[in-house]
């Protein structure tokens, strides 16, 4: 693929900006930005395991291309948080983080930087698996590029309409958009497959955060999903976790946390339709969970 930074349009906003001179609308220029680099205990089991000492490799990319209104990592998302990284020094901070015990590399919102994590990848490839964990809002040919580089995805299923799209995202195509992305990153990295001990080695997990007053919509969401790729090739992490800290004062719909009603209705409509995954319990509900930037 051709990374032309000078009119980007890797993401689906195809803002066409020029990011060697300016930003695009990821808030980012083509220099590569990192937020923060950690020992993530607190992915899916499968990802980061249950050894205190270990976790997942996860690497914060600053910026982001949905800045949805209620992000919890808006200090790095839009907040300017960060360093600039070369290929060069990323490709040593995955060494380090795999010299660590880490059980694999976890690039947390990456798309508006895979050019140079493409570079440090070609400069060092780990021995563990490469997570990419997305937004889920990601053009199909995008994705391509990542063909033999990406192992796993993480990605969400944020929306299953328009509406809610539109209010907190701004991207009302995001449904029809990231259903696509997630096709393509079945074709990628293939079913599920796993090491010996749990952890993962490929597949794509996909996780929907249940939003206050927005159980009807999640339910569309996952409808959506099993017509778009069933239920066999994925799994499906059911999040209870949005707390309101985060959300603008004003926004009143989503001032609440949500219910054990509102989750429990979605978690029973997944497992009516098949899907197998994970779950959180109400007390990930909190900022506890959120990284310091």
């Amino acid at each position: 693929m051709n990374f032309n930074m000078k009119e980007c349009t890797l993401c689906p906003r195809e803002c066409k900006k020029d990011r060697i001179t300016g930003t695009g609308y990821c808030g980012e220029s083509a220099e590569m930005r990192v937020a923060k680099i950690m020992l993530h205990r607190w992915e899916e089991p499968c990802i980061s395991g249950n050894d205190r000492d270990r976790g997942s490799g996860a690497i914060f990319f600053s910026g982001c291309p949905l800045h949805c209104i209620y992000c919890q990592n808006r200090d790095i998302s839009s907040g300017g948080t960060g360093k600039i990284y070369t290929p060069a020094l990323l490709a040593e901070a995955i060494k380090e983080l795999e010299s660590a015990g880490a059980y694999n590399i976890n690039f947390v919102t990456p798309t508006h930087f895979l050019h140079r994590i493409i570079e440090a990848l070609e400069i060092y490839r780990p021995a563990i698996p490469t997570v990419f964990n997305t937004s889920g809002y990601e053009k199909a040919d995008t994705l391509e590029a990542l063909r033999g580089y990406a192992d796993i995805f993480l990605a969400d299923l944020k929306y299953g309409g328009e509406e809610l799209a539109r209010h907190y995202s701004n991207a009302p195509d995001y449904l029809s958009v990231a259903l696509s992305a997630i096709e393509k990153m079945i074709d990628i990295t293939g079913p599920c497959q796993f090491f010996d001990d749990g952890m993962m080695k490929k597949g794509v997990i996909v996780r929907h955060l249940v939003l206050p007053g927005g159980r009807h919509d999640s339910v569309n969401a996952l409808k959506a999903l099993k017509e778009a790729v069933g239920t066999e090739n994925i799994l499906l992490s059911l999040m209870s976790q949005y707390t309101p800290d985060f959300a603008p004062k004003d926004c009143k719909p989503l001032s609440r946390r949500v219910t054990t009603f509102e989750y429990e209705f979605v978690r029973d409509a997944a497992l009516d339709m098949g899907f197998e995954g994970f779950g959180q319990d109400k007390n990930s509900a909190t900022r506890a969970y959120t990284p310091e930037f």
